[in-house]
């Protein structure tokens, strides 16, 4: 048996109170009794719970829940009290000493004393408040609270009482011994009082409420302590409240409670996960405002820090929420949207869903969940934007840029801008995810500029806020002004650019507010304003009033809202402050650099807050236009560095960056060289460094060249390096050559120098046999230059000129090369053109150049006889030049064999030489008979069978017709693309005639575009392919109707009908044919079916139409054509039944001409390069715009407002029936695209079905040297031809190889 002490096994003896003092009666002092108070606490606090004797202090015990303690004056006394019954309780724990009413005074005097005691660390007696509370929280004998009879009223007055102590400045101990307290009276109660969940929730309800507030901080403590005890309790104040409020009109109390859950959600979701069900179904409710706000709230929720739990945990309630996207009420798919900012940021594992449902609502029905969508994508960070955006989704809310509707172009394009301007730091670094994802933005907010004045301005607005800002720094206040980085902004343009194409790069030009003809419209309006002087003047009021109203209509018409563009341009000339005028007139100056840019907008705009903040939005649009915010004087320097840079480098950084610079410099140079004025010393030291840095010696030559030209030859320096400008007029650089002999034609000893350039470059001629000598593209290019600014230099030499260019130099053919004959290519893009066609191209500007040198002169039609016929010669014949001495072909001979890519470039050439021949009156009356003719039109090159010819010559025409530099009548050749098998140039055209009727005044677009009318009917009836058939009219309907689709209103329906009616009392002044007739009665119903479409009411036109005579004679009698009807039955059933359904848009496919058909890339013949045929710097093209200055001071931005960004797709037209034509009536002829279908009728390897192909030689000419490069050819070429009833083609140049190699 185990030994055993005398003590082993037995319990410790237990401690005694040893306190025995009475602490109730008479006389006894307050100082007594706070000492007896003292020692009574000393000796309980000592004691252990587990080794006391409990019946030692009964005396004590009583004593101390006697009335005249719990109730003494001295703070002390209780304090003190309340810690002894403290400790009582614990040494009792768990049974207490007292009776239950004993315990709800004592409960009550503990929390008394904690409210009135404890308030901050140096409080009296804080260290006894702090012992009770301190016995309360690890005894936890508060729960006895719970037991006790009406324990709901203690509980909510102790849950009030410690959200309010808790609100002082106290201890975080302190903090945490009440959650203890609060979180055990909650577990240990069996219901919970509303009273207390009110006060619980209430501290998530503050405004202020956040982690920082006590109060705030306590209840999210108990909240997330008791959280499953709490939920239910939690779900049930929320069903109260949304049953007790359902059927009332006011959501203030829901809409409350839904922020109580988003709060509560925020910072203790464990207690809502009885909720969220009540949630899931407010979505299906029928209640819009329920419905809205349970999106609103579970979009917040699923969005924040606990969002991920919670889709995970209910993944029904996240699909229901996502199908709120096809809810019906707008309001609802609104707060969807707004939710997916944050989804995006915080919730990855969503991305496809969220995008999915993004991608949706930028489509969606309403303007506002579409704007709301956009802006979405404006409030995320970069990092959320690059890691979880997809590109797809970025381009699609680009892609809205194009919306009808404003609000969602502003918020789609500022987007997209606001994402670039965040990017740019990384693009400009190099870093491949960024470049990938957002360098592309630019090209998508540029290549819309165009579209409508609406798009133009949001597109100014994101460009000048986003992708090109001021440099930042303007807000300096320094004496000296900001500090601006200028080669920074200047390099941002040049980063912007990298990633641009070539349309966009124009684009951009367009905005830069550099191509106009200074002074322009906006210094017109600036120079109205300073004259008009608020209304007083002494002088020329009506001149001058006149001149302000004709300003501000100009500027108008470009702005999104014109009305009231023009009251607050007219606001602003009221308001006559000096200074902003004179801020205005800084900015529009050329020669403001970009420090006095920033800080003359800035004054600007805070002059007018100040002054009229209503004006401000149209003036900011005013002065983004005007002034010099892309481009600036500051720029060249760097500028010039970046061309140098390239010299002799293989970077492609660099030489990118260098051909940008250079096309920036160029456009300068053309457009606004005044610019160059302060930077003459960095020019001519650039042209005295290295001769063979070629790119820096061109755009330094041809800066000074417009400088001078521009601003006179004061500008240029008296430096000897300037010589050698003399030597670079025979530079072997066409383009060197070309504008040193500008500068010099300018120059002060201009006579001298221009005599010895055309003495030298005739004596070279004089003794070259053929145009086989040097640098023969930069001696013409001279010329050019002689012709047009140095006549008197030039006819000195003339017929040595003229004698070499024409007849040794354009009637030379230059045979296609063998390596050209098989590739059906018919053009050269700009950088491969060789050297002797760019000197062919240049003659024929030499023969224009001297014609409107002398158009003044007596002679001038005699001179420019020969020149027109040179260049009808050249588009009679497709681009080359019949034998010498022989006006036609000889039999057998052919036409000359001119290379196909030379051929396409002079023809453009001739052609847009007879347009620029047209400016002036003389040859206009000359050449109209010939060339305003649908045969003229085509060997125009408007129906050319290269795109790039058909493209540039619309182009060339429409930029004179913008400024109104040709006759009216030549408006006509727009409405003639609508068969034009590219969809681009169709709407080009129309953008012009919507621009032009835009700009227009009312008297200039009737005669300009409406009057114009009978000469387009008058030009169908003589159309190559006008014949009374019906499928031929059906065609020739089509352009009636795009005129009338274009043109047609209200307004001048009755002018265009009585036009039409009129057509009918003359006869044609060409051929006496019925034709005009036919167009006649075509047009009447096609513009009445046009009135009923659109409900107009078609009145007698009140005025008198002067109807034009060259083109039309009177009839011999009154009657002998209104009787009669000339329209084909046929066709006045199928008008008739048009006029009960639309018109179709697409009858059959366009049948060109097979001798100048326009191949599409789509078709399966020889494929035709899209790419546009210039470029803005290095092309003769582009010199010619360069050049052809404007005659008349106006300033021609065609190309800016027409060029739109157009699809691609092509056109399918249904097919007709079959029929026998009717006979063509006498005076018309056969076309070949009508020959071509009659033979196409009668061939045997063509079905009557197949009227929608036209089988062509071209066509078969390529499938057979297609063929030959397989495998040789079983019978020989002609039978093929025969067998497809198509003639040989004889004379074209790859059927001749082929027969060779044959």
């Amino acid at each position: 048996m185990v030994a055993q002490t005398r003590h082993a096994g037995q319990p410790s003896p237990k401690r005694k109170l040893e306190f025995r003092d009475k602490l109730v009666g008479k006389g006894l002092s307050t100082d007594a009794l706070l000492k007896k108070m003292k020692t009574l606490h000393t000796q309980l606090a000592t004691l252990d719970q587990d080794h006391v004797d409990v019946a030692s202090s009964p005396t004590a015990r009583k004593e101390l829940i006697h009335s005249s303690i719990l109730l003494h004056k001295d703070r002390g006394v209780k304090a003190y009290a309340a810690c002894c019954l403290a400790d009582i309780l614990r040494l009792y724990a768990p049974d207490a000493p007292y009776t239950q009413a004993e315990l709800r005074d004592i409960f009550q005097f503990f929390f008394r004393q904690l409210s009135n005691g404890l308030k901050g660390s140096d409080a009296t007696y804080f260290n006894e408040y702090f012992h009770l509370l301190e016995s309360l929280s690890t005894v936890k004998s508060v729960v006895l609270v719970c037991d006790l009879p009406a324990a709901d009223e203690l509980m909510a007055e102790i849950f009030r009482d410690f959200f309010a102590l808790v609100r002082r400045d106290i201890s975080k101990k302190v903090e945490l011994f009440m959650a203890d307290i609060l979180v055990a009276l909650i577990d240990e109660a069996q219901s919970l009082p509303s009273e207390v969940m009110d006060t619980i929730l209430a501290q998530f309800t503050d405004k202020n409420a956040r982690i920082d507030q006590p109060a705030f901080r306590l209840a999210v403590s108990i909240c997330n302590a008791t959280a499953d005890k709490l939920q239910r309790n939690v779900c049930q104040y929320f069903s109260d409240i949304i049953s007790s409020h359902s059927e009332d009109e006011e959501y203030d109390d829901i809409r409350n409670a839904h922020d109580l859950i988003k709060a509560l959600h925020r910072s203790c979701p464990g207690v809502l996960h009885s909720v969220i069900p009540l949630l899931d179904e407010e979505l299906r409710a029928d209640d819009v405002t329920i419905r809205t706000m349970a999106t609103q709230v579970l979009g917040e929720m699923f969005a924040d820090k606990a969002g991920g739990d919670l889709l995970r945990k209910y993944p029904t309630t996240w699909n229901v929420w996502i199908g709120r996207k096809s809810d019906k009420s707008v309001p609802i798919r609104l707060k969807l949207v707004e939710s997916c900012r944050s989804l995006i940021a915080n919730r990855p594992e969503a991305r496809e869903a969220v995008e999915g449902l993004m991608k949706e609502k930028v489509l969606d029905p309403d303007e506002k969940v579409r704007a709301a969508a956009c802006r979405v994508y404006s409030q995320l960070d970069y990092e959320s934007a690059l890691h979880h955006v997809s590109k797809a989704q970025l381009q699609a809310v680009a892609d809205r840029g194009m919306d009808k509707k404003p609000s969602v172009r502003v918020e789609a394009l500022n987007a997209v801008g606001k994402l670039y301007s965040l990017a740019y730091p990384e693009i400009e670094a190099n870093d491949s995810s960024a470049i990938t994802h957002f360098a592309w933005i630019p090209e998508e907010v540029l290549k819309i500029t165009s579209t409508s004045p609406e798009v133009r301005n949001t597109v100014e607005q994101v460009i000048a806020d986003h992708i090109l800002p001021l440099p930042s720094g303007s807000s300096s206040s320094s004496t000296k002004g900001p500090e601006i980085d200028e080669a920074g902004w200047t390099d941002r343009l040049l980063c912007v650019m990298r990633y641009l194409s070539e349309k966009s790069i124009k684009a951009l030009l367009a905005l830069s507010g550099l191509k106009a003809v200074r002074p322009n419209i906006y210094q017109v309006y600036i120079d109205s304003c300073i004259s008009y002087n608020g209304g007083i003047m002494d002088e020329d009021e009506e001149l001058i009033t006149r001149r302000l109203n004709a300003s501000i209509q100009h500027l108008a018409v470009n702005f999104s809202d014109p009305h009231k563009t023009q009251e607050d341009l007219h606001g602003f000339a009221k308001l006559n402050e000096n200074r902003l005028f004179k801020l205005a007139k800084t900015l529009l100056d050329p020669q403001t650099d970009l420090k006095t840019l920033v800080k003359t907008t800035n004054e600007f705009h805070r002059r007018l807050e100040t002054s009229a903040p209503a004006l401000l939005p149209t003036l900011t649009a005013f002065l983004r236009r005007a002034s010099f915010r892309i481009l600036n004087t500051s720029s060249i320097p760097s500028l010039l560095k970046r061309v140098g840079k390239a010299y002799g480098s293989t970077a492609g950084h660099l030489i990118q960056a260098a051909a940008h610079a250079k096309a920036m410099l160029t456009f300068m140079s053309k457009w606004c060289a005044g610019m160059y004025k302060g930077h003459v010393g960095e020019l001519v030291k650039a042209i005295g460094g290295d001769e063979r840095n070629v790119e820096v010696l061109e755009v330094a030559v041809q800066a000074l060249s417009g400088l001078v030209k521009s601003e006179g030859a004061g500008v240029a320096p008296a430096d000897k390096r300037m010589i050698g400008l003399k030597k670079f007029a025979m530079h072997e650089s066409w383009r060197i050559a070309k504008f040193a002999t500008r500068y010099l034609a300018f120059s002060k000893q201009k006579q001298e120098a221009c005599a010895r350039i055309a003495k030298a470059i005739a004596e070279e001629y004089a003794s070259a046999d053929s145009a086989d000598i040097e640098c023969v593209a930069a001696r013409a290019a001279a010329l050019a230059q002689l012709s047009q600014f140095a006549p008197e230099a030039f006819d000195k030499h003339s017929n040595v000129y003229m004698t070499f260019l024409v007849k040794k130099l354009l009637m030379t053919p230059q045979p296609p090369g063998s390596e050209d004959m098989d590739d059906g290519e018919e053009w050269f893009e700009n950088d491969n053109v060789p050297e002797l066609l760019r000197a062919k191209v240049q003659a024929l500007k030499v023969c224009r150049y001297r014609c409107l040198a002398h158009a003044d002169k007596g002679n001038a039609l005699d001179l420019a006889a020969p020149v027109m016929k040179l260049y009808a010669t050249l588009l009679e014949h497709n681009g080359s030049l019949p034998p010498q001495g022989k006006e036609g072909k000889q039999e057998g001979e052919g036409e000359r064999e001119e290379d196909p890519k030379f051929a396409s470039r002079l023809r453009l050439q001739a052609a847009a030489s007879v347009l620029k021949l047209v400016t002036v009156q003389k040859f206009a009356e000359a050449l109209q008979k010939k060339f305003l003719r649908v045969d003229g039109y085509d060997s125009g090159r408007g129906q050319d069978s290269c795109y790039n010819v058909r493209y540039e010559f619309l182009t060339k025409l429409l930029t004179l017709l913008q400024p109104r530099k040709i006759p009216p009548q030549y408006n006509i050749i727009p409405f003639l693309t609508v068969h034009d098998p590219e969809t681009d140039i169709k709407t080009l055209a129309s953008s012009y005639v919507e621009s032009a009727k835009r700009r227009m005044p009312q008297a200039l677009r009737v005669e300009h575009l409406e009057l114009i009318f009978i000469r387009f009917l008058h030009l169908l009836a003589h159309h190559p392919d006008f014949s009374t058939a019906h499928e031929d009219l059906v065609d020739i309907t089509k352009y009636v109707q795009f005129y009338l689709d274009l043109m047609a209103s209200q307004d001048n329906v009755s002018l265009l009908h009585h036009l039409a009616m009129k057509a009918k009392t003359v006869r044609d002044g060409e051929t006496h044919s019925e034709n005009l007739y036919i167009m006649a009665e075509l047009a009447q119903e096609l513009i009445k079916k046009k009135a009923q479409e659109k409900s107009w009411t078609i009145q007698t036109y009140p005025g008198k139409v002067r109807l034009p005579a060259d083109i039309l004679r009177p009839l011999p009698s009154s009657d002998a054509s209104k009787e009669r009807t000339y329209l084909p039955e046929e066709t006045r059933v199928w008008l008739e039944e048009l006029a009960k359904s639309a018109l179709p848009k697409e009858k059959k496919e366009r049948k060109v001409p097979a001798k100048r058909k326009a191949t599409s890339k789509s078709e399966g013949g020889p494929k035709r390069r899209r790419k546009r045929a210039r470029s803005e710097a290095g092309d003769d093209e582009d010199d010619d715009r360069d050049d052809d200055d404007d005659v008349d001071g106006r300033s021609s931005e065609v190309e800016d407002d027409v060029d739109m960004d157009v699809d691609r797709n092509g056109r399918k037209r249904a097919t007709s029936s079959p029929k026998a034509p009717t006979p063509r009536p006498k005076g018309t002829r056969a076309s070949a695209r009508n020959k071509a279908k009659q033979r196409r009728d009668t061939s045997p390897l063509t079905e009557p079905t197949d009227r929608g192909r036209v089988i062509t030689q071209m066509q078969v000419l390529f499938l057979l040297s297609t063929l030959y490069q397989g495998f040789p050819l079983t019978y020989p070429l002609p039978l093929y031809f025969s067998l497809l009833s198509l003639p040989e083609p004889q004379s074209n140049p790859t059927y001749r190889a082929l027969v060779w190699h044959a």
